[in-house]
């Protein structure tokens, strides 16, 4: 098989994956270790999260070709790997908490929902608290006023006998 033919199916996975994906986070990965890279592999794994390294040429071929053109091309000077997530902040809680445990990374920029996200915007998307935790939140908040109403009722009950 030809080089071209091989960019060409390289471009199309590329350009897959950022269609599969609702976000996307494109960092530095400069200076990291096998050993760092095996463990964020394997934690994006565990998260569903695809995290690949593609020569940046093809990177921003299957950007163009999907009308993302917003982005600086100065952005994919050095080295670049991406996370590609299913929802908004997963890939951007990984690298992020990746950094700044090994210090070594760092964010170029990202996508979210096809919106172009400084390096900033995808920081302080990866504090957004999980779904579970939302959750839980929402829950402690609901359940505060209902148990103040039992524990009221209860005492006119009490004050009733």
């Amino acid at each position: 098989m030809k080089a071209i033919e091989v960019k060409k199916q390289v471009v199309e996975e590329i350009k897959q994956n950022i269609q599969n994906a609702a976000s996307m986070v494109f960092v530095d990965y400069r200076g990291i270790t096998v050993a760092e890279d095996t463990k964020l592999r394997k934690e994006c794994t565990e998260n569903n999260v695809t995290y690949k390294v593609y020569k940046n040429r093809l990177m921003v071929r299957a950007l163009n070709e999907l009308g993302y053109t917003d982005f600086d091309p100065t952005m994919f000077e050095g080295t670049t790997s991406v996370a590609f997530a299913s929802d908004e902040v997963t890939a951007a809680r990984i690298m992020c908490n990746t950094i700044n445990d090994i210090k070594k990374m760092q964010v170029k920029f990202g996508y979210v929902n096809g919106k172009l996200a400084n390096a900033a915007e995808v920081e302080a998307l990866s504090k957004i608290p999980t779904k579970e935790v939302l959750v839980a939140m929402l829950l402690g908040v609901l359940q505060g006023p209902v148990s103040s109403l039992a524990r009221a009722l209860s005492e006119i009950a009490k004050k009733g006998e």
